[in-house]
Formats: structure tokens, C-alpha cells, sequence
């Protein structure tokens, strides 16, 4: 389950209800997105917040964008979060698809590649191995609680940027729009050959995509007007238009027939984003997932 940290006028305690809802249980994963120029929370600071305000669940960013920050100091934020959370941490990493934050934190634009995030990715191996990197007296700590590293995971959509992850993440962490299972199955395919080609175990297979439970107009016009604030990058006739189709807006019964489809072609997680930060929504999913509990 995602925190709802792209919801308007968040408060501690809507996010200390929605962490301890979700770390009771069943859920395996608690999740949440970075942006930059947006009003979300920090991303590093929610993570110390989990951390302390859970114990059970995986911690999951979905995702972190390498090219946003300096390595060596995202390595040391990210090892303390491994920390204090036990070694519970899995981390998602991406390029990211906006502009703007890149230009709000200073960044260069010209590094939203693969390759450069990889090798950003080395550079925060190396601090987790306990590497100096620079002429410092000593490396840069703590030491991550699990060996080399959080769990790392590739945020994308794309074969051509899965496939070229193979050799730093430990599996996918995708999102669908459509929430087509043919579809979706065929990028798992490109991860599994991937992996498979690079000697590398089965990957970790997690797809996501935003919901919105109850009278099928009234959810698909909650999930509109989520997509609408959002996406603000996006002209919003653009967003209009693939409103009515995007994500999950129905039944409680629809969504588990919905999990269900991703279950049957070995997804292994679905990280569900909601699109309202009201709580019966989180405790109705709750419910459902005691299914694949």
C-alpha cells in the first residue's frame, strides 16, 4: 500500500494513521513516491518516520531519482533508513519523468539517463561495502543492517531501460495505467530473460497502479480528480482524456478479481496508490488483501 502523499493538506496524524493501518496488516510493503517541485513530503525525512513508526513492513520508495541528489549522501540517508528500520528497506529507483524537479534542485537534465543513474548506483554500493571513496579518515556510514545494501529495484516502464538494470537491481517496480495483465506479463517476460541472461535469481516482480473503491461514477471521478492534480505536468486535456481509463475506480469485489489477474502471471506485489487520503478506504483494502495473506 502507497501513503497517500500526493493528497492536499496532509498532517502527521493522517500519515501516523495510514502507517500503523497499514504496517497491522496484511499488507507486505508500505510505499511512497518523490517529487520535488510538488507539496509532498521529503522523501529521505518520511523514510526515518516509517522507519520509526513501523515494524513489520517493508519500507519501499517508489520510486528515488539518483540524478536528484549527490550519491554519497543519498548512500548515507538511505543506509540510516536501513538502520533504524531494522533492514526493512527495499528501494526503487528511477530516472524520473519531469523536468522541473530536475531544475529545482539544480540538477542536470542531460543526466536523466540510465547510465548515469547506474552509475550513481555503483557509487552508493561502494559506500554500503564501506569503501572510501574519498580522502576522508574514514568511509561514509552507517553500515546498511542488510548486506550491500537495501534491495534495490528498478522503477520503469520501458523493456530497453529493464533490461539495461539487470545488472545493478534486484527485480521491477512498475506501474500500469490500464491495468492490461497481457501487457503487463510482457514486460515481466523482459525481466526474466534479463535476469536470467545476467546469471541473476528470478527478479522481484511489482507492478502499481492507482485506485479509488466504491459507486464505480463517484470512484472514477475521485480518481480524475487526483490524475488532474498530479499530473500537473501534463496539459490537462491530455489527462482528461485518459482519466476514464486509468487505474481502478469500482467494487471491493472488482479490485480483488482485479489482483487476482495480477496474482495469476506471478506478480508478487501490487503496490496500490490510493487517490484519496480518507482512511476507510485504506481499511477496506485491508480486508481484501487478507486474501493473499
Amino acid at each position: 500500500m502507497t501513503m497517500p502523499v500526493m493528497e492536499p493538506n496532509l498532517d502527521a496524524a493522517t500519515l501516523t494513521s495510514w502507517a500503523r493501518v497499514i504496517d497491522g496488516g496484511p499488507f507486505s510493503s508500505l510505499c511512497w513516491g518523490e517529487r520535488i517541485a510538488f507539496d509532498n513530503p521529503d522523501s529521505l525525512t518520511l523514510l526515518g518516520a516509517m522507519a520509526a513508526l513501523t515494524d513489520r513492513v517493508r519500507l519501499v520508495s517508489t520510486v528515488i531519482v539518483p540524478q536528484l541528489h549527490d550519491p554519497v549522501m543519498l548512500a548515507k540517508a538511505l543506509a540510516t533508513g536501513d538502520l533504524l528500520s531494522g533492514g526493512r528497506l527495499t528501494v526503487a529507483l528511477g530516472v524520473g519523468g519531469r523536468d522541473e524537479d530536475y531544475r529545482a534542485v539544480g540538477a542536470d537534465p542531460a543526466t536523466q539517463t540510465m547510465r548515469d543513474m547506474a552509475d550513481r548506483v555503483a557509487i552508493m554500493k561502494r559506500v554500503w561495502a564501506g569503501e572510501k571513496i574519498t580522502e576522508a579518515a574514514l568511509p561514509v556510514g552507517p553500515s546498511p543492517v542488510q548486506s550491500g545494501g537495501p534491495q534495490l529495484l528498478v522503477g520503469t516502464i520501458g523493456p530497453k531501460t529493464l533490461r539495461s538494470a539487470a545488472a545493478w537491481a534486484e527485480g521491477l517496480a512498475g506501474i500500469t495505467l490500464d491495468l492490461d495483465v497481457d501487457k503487463q506479463n510482457e514486460l515481466y517476460d523482459v525481466a526474466r530473460t534479463a535476469w536470467a541472461e545476467a546469471g541473476k535469481a528470478k527478479p522481484h516482480l511489482a507492478t502499481s497502479f492507482w485506485f479509488a473503491l466504491g459507486d464505480r461514477e463517484e470512484a472514477r471521478a475521485q480518481v480524475h480528480r487526483h490524475l488532474r492534480r498530479y499530473m500537473n505536468w501534463i496539459p490537462g486535456e491530455y489527462v482528461d482524456a485518459m482519466a476514464p481509463t486509468t487505474g481502478f475506480a469500482g467494487s471491493d469485489e472488482e479490485l480483488l478479481e482485479v489482483l487476482r489477474g495480477f496474482e495469476a502471471i506471478g506478480t508478487d506485489e501490487v503496490h496500490l496508490i490510493p487517490t484519496s487520503a480518507n482512511i476507510d478506504q485504506l481499511r477496506r483494502v485491508a480486508d481484501l488483501a487478507k486474501e493473499f495473506a
